[in-house]
């Protein structure tokens, strides 16, 4: 049968499983058609029901009767890869996670059982180590979210990543909840304490066993088929960037495999080529310009080369006059021997970093000072950044985007 032919008796059959009619009365007809099918069939052909009108919410909400019917075909998929790819130390976290989840709700139902008054401090103490390492998956989450989904972006594969985002977002969600019961305590009310627990234990248990089973067996199969070895060499380089678990493997990458992980990006004329990005010179004049903190930079020779023009105005005054001047120029004797130690400490590397505050006008305004170097560490120069916080301070709570 022709690709574009089971496609279609595929989406049909999926649109009845959405009418509502029974996995069982469907399977039959599936049988037919899966013999040719690859898991990323599947998550293309939710994808195009989604663009014929089928809301992602829907097909999310449905997503796990798709993986029922599906099945034979997810477990027919393998993922040999080596142990430096990203996609082998995803899934080994999805073990050493999986492992969390179920010590999580062995101890919350043992709590819920009743035990012994040390016994059930030590199952506490179990549930406290869990939610640590469900905090620590954040770096997980984040790898996948902005490392190998914005790959396969590029490749057109779009409705897959939005939904295992969605299902990131939901495992938060409960592990606020989590870290939310653990901090109010339980004092000498238990049963408000454990009878929650053990019902958000085994929610987070079955979202989990869900969701890798369709990131393990759907999306990272057909990751593996649509993205090249230098895309993985270049996903590898980013999950370095961002960091792991501490639950991670300890997986090494080999030297070529980071030394390579360079991907070129679209060339614009006149632009500037950075290693994260591509900027025209109208676009990074007016950026800098936009950081809500004045900037100045001195090149390795403590000559000033730079400053910003921050569009409410600068906290002090800089004029192009100074452009090409000693920095000792711009300052008085007094305060000559501070300027040259704080660059010779920034030269020989014993300083990274200085910052100081004061009051000025009325408002508190922090001033640090950045020593700038390349990759290698070699020394090009120091950058101040000066910002009004008067108002940062006064920040409580919490406000959400555009609220």
């Amino acid at each position: 049968m022709a690709q574009l032919t089971y496609k279609e008796a595929i989406k049909q059959l999926l649109r009845r499983l959405h009418a509502g009619e029974p996995i069982e009365q469907l399977k039959g007809e599936f049988a037919q058609v899966l013999s040719q099918l690859h898991p990323e069939h599947i998550a293309l052909i939710e994808q195009e029901l989604i663009e014929e009108g089928i809301s992602p919410d829907e097909i999310k909400r449905l997503c796990d009767l798709h993986i029922e019917v599906f099945r034979e075909v997810v477990e027919r998929a393998r993922l040999d890869v080596p142990q430096w790819h990203p996609i082998y130390i995803l899934v080994e976290e999805h073990r050493a996670m999986l492992g969390l989840a179920k010590r999580l709700d062995e101890a919350a139902g043992q709590l819920l059982a009743g035990q012994e008054r040390d016994i059930m401090t030590a199952q506490i103490e179990t549930i406290k180590n869990v939610a640590h390492h469900f905090v620590e998956y954040e770096r997980h989450m984040e790898r996948e979210e902005n490392a190998i989904f914005p790959f396969l972006e590029r490749h057109g594969v779009t409705q897959p990543p939005a939904i295992m985002w969605t299902e990131h977002n939901e495992f938060r969600e409960m592990r606020k909840h989590l870290l939310s019961l653990i901090e109010s305590g339980y004092g000498d009310d238990l049963t408000a304490f454990i009878e929650p627990l053990r019902g958000l234990s085994s929610k987070l248990l079955s979202h989990l066993t869900s969701h890798y089973y369709k990131e393990n067996n759907v999306l990272f199969p057909m990751a593996l088929r649509l993205l090249s070895q230098d895309e993985w060499k270049a996903i590898r380089s980013d999950f370095d960037e961002i960091g792991y678990c501490c639950f991670t493997p300890q997986v090494e990458a080999p030297v070529e495999v980071v030394s390579e992980a360079r991907l070129e990006t679209a060339a614009v004329v006149g632009a500037a080529q950075f290693e994260t990005g591509t900027l025209t010179h109208e676009q990074l004049e007016a950026m800098l310009n936009a950081l809500p903190f004045d900037i100045t930079f001195i090149d390795a020779d403590d000559v000033v080369r730079y400053f910003n023009s921050p569009r409410e105005g600068r906290m002090f005054v800089r004029t192009k006059a100074v452009l090409g001047r000693k920095v000792q120029q711009c300052h008085p004797q007094s305060s000559l021997h501070v300027v040259n130690r704080l660059l010779d400490e920034m030269k020989s590397g014993k300083r990274d970093v200085a910052e100081f505050w004061i009051n000025l006008r009325g408002r508190l305004v922090h001033i640090r000072y950045f020593a700038v170097r390349d990759a290698k560490g070699r020394y090009l120069g120091c950058m101040e950044v000066t910002q009004d916080i008067t108002d940062i301070k006064l920040l409580e709570g919490e406000k959400r985007l555009l609220d």
